[in-house]
């Protein structure tokens, strides 16, 4: 039986061993998440959100086809606000879903394995964020119904898209967004599938066995198999990469390229970057800690991932906040009386309560994540993911209406009222997410088995 070290050291411990629990084998990974899906009896809380979440869809639906026969005049929107919660929430969700892409793309490819366990759920908010973002855009045209005339495609009507449109560069960002992002995770998933293909299969469940299978493209296992999945990822990951910063930009762009004070600001596309990774990690830590105590995944998604995450936080936040004092500054040393009015009308006019309440949200209380015992403690996280979430809300919120409420005459000046339409999109669209992640859990593993393994073989590796 081997003693301590001379030295007094601890010997040193792989990198694997860090982020998953001690005790793990390669079956008992499999076990541990592949029965999520294929043995775990969901019971009433399951039910009970999916329930709750069917409600809030139902809600949604209502509003939207209240909104087809009525038009956008059932929302709060005036002259010369034209742009309210819509365009707000089309901005949060797409920030929502960048956490996705650049834990799995850009960390993959800066090897960093502690990625490893949250890759996979958080590659399922990006899908998810994104597709919530594209449908504010449709609804908010006054034919919605004719979007696909946003498509450059040849038409007998020679009816082609105005290409200096922010609307059309939103179009072919989301799309991409989407597109790359669903490709790289189901490719991410294949040797998965193949594992719960075999699994449904010896527990006699042929409907689930059929379906993976086919899902799984004839996966076996084999060398060659491993080499093209390996370099198809890598691929993908490099494809990914750049939409980390090019979508939030474009987005940021549908405001930039205007002449509204408060709008047309240089800052504004690594400051919307910078803020889409804020929103992005809140919104993964938000979702891992439920997961993390429902399933009892403590030795998946240990104290060091969440912990790497408010670390991430704390980064971002000031780099939010840099953007912030960056936003002031320039309109103060412009000379230009209209960005100054419209910095002094945040401070202290009708939306100051919003701009104070985001302040605080984004830039005061994250800096608790500079404590250990902070960091470390689940429940604090995830009362600080949602604040920052709601901060991050009022932070779009503000940009969109502050900026538009008071225009540069006084005499066609107005005010912004959300309505009750309003509000129930908004939390429709949320209800919709909890519901697309609540049948996501129930039939995919919400946490990669192949690379988890791989987390096996490398603890394995350092103990030998």
């Amino acid at each position: 039986m081997s003693g301590p070290t001379t030295t007094g050291r601890e010997p040193p411990r792989s990198q694997g061993s860090e982020i998953l629990g001690a005790g793990w084998s390669y079956a008992g990974v499999s076990d541990g998440i592949a029965d999520i899906v294929l043995a775990h009896r969901f019971g009433w809380k399951w039910w009970t959100a999916f329930l709750g979440a069917s409600a809030g869809v139902f809600g949604l639906l209502v509003a939207l086809v209240w909104l087809l026969v009525k038009g956008v005049g059932i929302w709060g929107i005036d002259m010369p606000v034209a742009w309210g919660f819509a365009i707000a929430n089309f901005v949060w969700w797409v920030g929502i879903g960048h956490a996705g892409t650049f834990i799995s793309a850009v960390l993959l490819l800066l090897r960093q394995r502690w990625r490893t366990s949250i890759n996979r759920f958080a590659e399922a908010m990006t899908l998810f964020a994104a597709s919530m973002a594209g449908i504010y855009p449709i609804i908010h045209l006054g034919r919605p119904w004719f979007f696909y005339w946003l498509v450059p495609y040849p038409n007998k009507m020679d009816l082609w898209p105005q290409w200096r449109s922010p609307l059309l560069w939103d179009f072919f960002a989301i799309a991409s967004y989407i597109l790359v992002s669903a490709l790289f995770w189901y490719v991410g998933l294949i040797p998965d599938l193949a594992t719960l293909r075999d699994r449904a299969g010896r527990a006699g469940q042929r409907v689930r066995q059929v379906v993976y299978g086919l899902l799984a493209l004839g996966w076996r296992g084999e060398a060659r198999h491993w080499e093209r999945y390996e370099s198809a990822y890598l691929l993908m990951a490099g494809l990914a990469t750049p939409l980390v910063v090019s979508v939030h930009t474009i987005v940021s762009f549908d405001f930039a390229v205007g002449n509204t004070p408060g709008y047309h600001s240089t800052i504004f596309p690594p400051y919307f970057v910078a803020g889409a990774l804020f929103s992005g990690f809140a919104m993964v830590l938000t979702i891992a800690i439920p997961l993390r105590a429902a399933f009892g995944l403590q030795d998946f998604i240990t104290g060091r991932h969440l912990a790497n995450a408010a670390k991430v936080l704390i980064a971002t936040s000031w780099l939010v906040g840099y953007g912030y004092a960056a936003e002031a500054f320039t309109a103060f040393y412009s000379a230009d009386r209209y960005e100054q009015y419209m910095m002094v009308n945040r401070w202290t006019g009708p939306y100051a309560p919003i701009y104070w309440s985001m302040l605080a949200c984004n830039i005061v209380l994250p800096q608790l994540l500079w404590l250990r015992r902070v960091r470390h403690n689940v429940l604090a996280l995830f009362v600080l993911s949602l604040v920052v979430n709601c901060g991050m809300w009022m932070e779009r919120v503000l940009i969109v209406v502050s900026s538009l409420h008071r225009d540069y005459l006084p005499s066609s000046w107005g005010m912004y009222y959300p309505t009750f339409w309003d509000w129930l999109t908004l939390f429709g669209t949320v209800a919709l997410f909890v519901w697309l992640f609540l049948l996501f859990v129930r039939f995919l593993p919400l946490i990669s088995i192949a690379e988890m393994r791989e987390l096996v073989r490398d603890s394995a590796k350092g103990e030998a």
